[in-house]
């Protein structure tokens, strides 16, 4: 049995239609949509999923990635099953792509999660793994019960969702990272079977009407989405749409899932879209999955001296204040900060919510 959704409506021939995402899945008795876990039951729509996990991490917050929102600390993370796109590359494939209810391991009510995170010493609890928006219903009780405990609520998405829940689900949250994974609608449709515009909708969204923090995230694959004039074309939509303080990441493909033909992506590669971002007026611009300290770190854009250097997800250097001002000039940066104590580092911890206590 499933736990009543929200988000759809009866058709006249019996059906019901999802209202949750562009895919506006059609269903009939029994019948599951494209993501898996939203079904027709009794003549309802319910969500599958709620109170259930496919496991639980500490993460460092700069692994969502998120590098302008309370460096250093601790975000727990965990996902559900299931996904709403159906991306070639998805290095998450065996959770998203999981039709197998039994790889939902850990029974977890939301009040139970935002414990956890207080006993875990984390900042943030982290929806991910595989796209909340399908879970939309157990993310927000979750984030609910987190803001109930001074815990902060975090969205790692690919922000394809319609404009309704969108508005009540991102209501809910302190920050995102939104994945844009390319810029073409060819791309998101050959490559994941969906369009570009919802995205970009979102991003708009989150940027011009919300206090959502956003960072975004563009996952570069040779061949596919890396060149320059595709990356030319993304900077200045972002500059123009959303300003020059959206941070925004760049970070190497490796091949897994449907996408094994192709090679990792060359740090190169990184470097040369990091330059083009900056070039296009963008102040935030890093690089991911590889070791590299120049594309990890923050600059301050004024004086343009390193505040946060970074390599991966470990931080070696910290010249911030408690607010985010630069302890070189006294600039500010965008983002969120707080009093900076010891950094958690670059490991990744498995917990058994269970064993939490």
């Amino acid at each position: 049995m499933g736990t009543d959704a929200r988000w759809w409506h009866s058709l006249p021939d019996g059906r019901i239609q999802c209202d949750l995402c562009p895919r506006d899945c059609r269903l009939h008795e029994g019948q599951r949509g494209m993501c898996f876990v939203r079904k027709m039951e009794g003549g309802r729509m319910v969500l599958t999923t709620y109170g259930r996990s496919s496991g639980f991490c500490v993460d460092p917050v700069e692994k969502k990635p998120l590098n302008q929102f309370y460096p250093g600390t601790r975000i727990l993370s965990f996902g559900t099953a299931g996904c709403n796109l159906a991306c070639k590359f998805c290095q998450n494939w065996d959770i998203s792509k999981s039709k197998e209810m039994d790889r939902l391991m850990d029974a977890a009510a939301p009040e139970a999660i935002a414990d956890a995170a207080i006993r875990l010493d984390c900042k943030s609890v982290a929806f991910t793994y595989n796209d909340p928006v399908i879970f939309a219903e157990y993310a927000m009780d979750i984030a609910d019960a987190c803001h109930a405990r001074g815990v902060q609520a975090v969205a790692v998405t690919a922000g394809y969702m319609h404009d309704a829940p969108r508005r009540a689900f991102y209501e809910k949250m302190d920050a995102a990272n939104v994945d844009l994974k390319a810029f073409t609608d060819d791309f998101y449709y050959r490559a994941c079977g969906g369009r570009l515009q919802p995205v970009l909708d979102t991003l708009e969204y989150l940027v011009k009407e919300t206090r959502v923090w956003t960072e975004i995230t563009t996952l570069l694959i040779p061949g596919k989405n890396d060149s320059d004039e595709e990356l030319q074309a993304e900077c200045k939509w972002i500059r123009q749409h959303l300003g020059p303080d959206v941070p925004l990441h760049f970070t190497a493909f490796h091949p897994d899932w449907k996408m094994t033909d192709i090679g990792p992506t060359p740090p190169a590669t990184l470097t040369r879209a990091r330059e083009i971002a900056r070039l296009a007026g963008l102040r935030y611009v890093y690089t991911g999955n590889v070791h590299d300290e120049e594309g990890g770190s923050s600059y301050c854009p004024t004086c343009e001296n390193a505040v946060v250097v970074r390599d991966w997800y470990e931080i070696r250097s910290y010249r911030l204040t408690d607010e985010g001002a630069c302890g070189h000039c006294g600039g500010m940066l965008a983002g969120r900060y707080q009093k900076f104590g010891k950094p958690f580092g670059p490991k990744r911890i498995p917990v058994r919510l269970s064993a939490a206590a």
